[in-house]
């Protein structure tokens, strides 16, 4: 028992960070209605902009400087690839082509991980450490864990006011609830899926800068956060922001639990038996609405 505050901080880091991976994947889906099987690159490429940012550029005090510079190259990188190769997933009446879209981002994936692998080698790097072990309360936290969490939270933040408190999230809004009735109140959606392929990438490629220092950087460290974001999209229910956030935060609670109270060799299979106790229990998600077919 006195392990269990120490623990359920470590959780809730955790499941910050998760949320940024999973609220990028529901953000593009709730817009675009397609789900980004490549978001693990844009995670990875985070990680590695945040690496030569601290190594060759900023210094590892700095390191709050990082993050949003790494938002804003994956940002542009995300319109570019949206314009070019995803756009013409919609064709003049809006309509979908989902089997174009799960295309698109695989060999996207692949050709990203490849470029990667050949421009920076196959090697494992680790930045320096953001801060030192800070205790707080008695409870000690590894202090570039910490400074990533609270990161996160600032993204997050950040983002609930982008998408409540704006005109241009009351668009997103908007087209995720209806993209005709959007269109015909003059928004321009197409323009919207782009910002919003934009914003969901730099959210990954946040999770990926923030946790560089904590987790090794190389060209294929986004598998794992691509697996807990999909496994935190299900539990939350598809397409529910404040599901992503919650069901994010849960996972990183079992997987602390798991961890400590268990053993660290399953962590990441705790994720998978609580995933498969939430579709028997809940199939929709926590946040997620049954389907109703005539």
């Amino acid at each position: 028992m006195g392990q269990l505050p120490q623990v359920v901080v470590a959780g809730l880091m955790m499941g910050a960070l998760y949320a940024l991976m999973a609220v990028g994947i529901t953000f593009i889906y709730s817009l675009m209605k397609m789900i980004n099987w490549g978001m693990g690159e844009f995670y990875m490429l985070g990680s590695y902009a945040q690496l030569v940012l601290i190594t060759l550029l900023l210094g590892p005090s700095l390191w709050f400087l990082g993050v949003p510079l790494a938002m804003v190259g994956v940002f542009l990188l995300g319109l570019a690839i949206q314009k070019g190769l995803l756009a013409p997933m919609f064709g003049p009446e809006a309509e979908r082509r989902d089997e174009y879209a799960t295309i698109v981002t695989i060999a996207l994936s692949v050709l990203i991980q490849n470029l990667v692998t050949i421009l920076a080698g196959p090697y494992q790097w680790s930045p320096p450490e953001y801060l030192p072990l800070v205790t707080i309360g008695g409870i000690s936290v590894n202090g570039s864990r910490l400074a990533a969490a609270a990161g996160a939270l600032v993204i997050l933040g950040a983002f609930y006011f982008l998408v409540r408190r704006t005109w241009l999230g009351l668009a997103f809004l908007g087209a995720a609830q209806n993209r005709v009735g959007a269109e015909v109140a003059g928004v321009d959606v197409r323009r919207l899926d782009g910002l919003a392929f934009g914003i969901g990438v730099a959210l990954a490629a946040a999770a990926g800068a923030l946790l560089a220092p904590v987790f090794l950087v190389y060209p294929t460290n986004g598998a794992v956060s691509t697996i807990k974001g999909f496994e935190i999209i299900v539990i939350g229910g598809l397409g529910s922001l404040t599901g992503s956030v919650v069901a994010a935060f849960l996972l990183g609670l079992v997987e602390s639990f798991g961890s400590v109270f268990i053993s660290p060799a399953y962590q990441d299979l705790y994720g998978f038996v609580f995933l498969i106790a939430m579709l028997f229990l809940r199939p929709q998600g926590l946040f997620g609405e049954r389907e109703r077919r005539v």
